[in-house]
């Protein structure tokens, strides 16, 4: 005898298992800074964060997304102090909120030749323009810019950490 029956919350039931699993998911807060250098010689620093294959084995993290904040340059095209402190202060945020609801992970940021540029591994490009609004909504209008793509393969993430220096090359 075969019994069937309809479940029709089945959609909510996965969403919140999703969650559940991603409340578990260990995110790494191992972060490596290597120097780089822009086509005209200013200095790059690249900061990744290591050790995001369980990220990456959930296969949930399709899409990349760089958020970019143009700065007038100061020497060798780094931010000046006041921006800076601005710029941790955003990123502080930033990480608060992931942490809580990593619906987006943020893993590597690029400082130098008059921008920063944050990377982060999204789930939905929707729940993350929600937070991020939130985040942002502490600070005073920022020169912003969001450029999102399609990125399963984390091809980018995978291109970052070659910068990063082994402790066999110092």
């Amino acid at each position: 005898m075969v019994i069937s029956a309809k479940f029709p919350n089945f959609n909510l039931c996965k969403t919140t298992i999703d969650v559940i699993i991603m409340a578990k998911l260990h995110i790494s807060n191992d972060w490596w800074t290597a120097p780089a250098e822009a086509e005209n010689g200013n200095l790059i620093l690249v900061t990744g964060r290591r050790n995001m294959q369980n990220v990456r084995d959930t296969q949930k993290y399709i899409y990349r997304l760089e958020m970019t904040w143009a700065y007038e340059p100061a020497e060798q095209g780094m931010p000046s102090f006041e921006t800076s402190s601005l710029m941790e202060k955003v990123q502080d945020a930033i990480e608060e909120c992931f942490s809580k609801d990593p619906t987006a992970v943020n893993t590597g940021i690029y400082t130098g030749d008059g921008q920063r540029n944050w990377v982060f591994y999204v789930r939905s490009l929707h729940i993350f323009q929600k937070k991020i609004n939130e985040v942002l909504a502490n600070f005073p209008p920022l020169p912003l810019s969001f450029h999102a793509e399609e990125d399963p393969e984390w091809e980018e993430y995978d291109e970052m950490c070659e910068t990063e220096i082994q402790d066999e090359e110092l």
